[in-house]
């Protein structure tokens, strides 16, 4: 829908102004929502759901909360930090002494 692409990339142009590098958009889907939620005027019994992935700084939250809680076609927003675990970088393959393995047997 149009609407929804034009929500879509209200948010996403005022994440990138506060510094937030977006990663990845996916869309879950239009579903009941679990219980009816009363916004803007307005009852919404169904919904579009949406996940941006983003990394950006802590600060953000805040004023995005805000931005997204004064937009009218938002009914209920949410930000869920998720930690990257860091991978250990290979040293590559460790070459086996068979001399010392022969020597041990001994």
């Amino acid at each position: 829908k149009p609407e929804t692409a034009a929500v879509l990339k209200r948010t996403v142009e005022a994440l990138m102004e506060r510094g937030a590098v977006v990663r990845n958009l996916e869309n879950l889907g239009e579903r009941s929502l679990p219980y009816k939620i009363s916004k803007h005027k307005e009852r919404h019994r169904r919904g579009g759901y949406f996940l941006i992935d983003l990394e950006g700084p802590p600060s953000i939250v805040s004023t995005m909360m805000d931005h997204l809680g004064r937009d009218i076609d938002v009914i209920r927003r949410t930000f869920v930090k998720h930690h990257v675990s860091k991978t250990e970088e290979c040293s590559g393959i460790i070459p086996v002494n068979y001399e010392d393995k022969l020597i041990a047997k001994k």
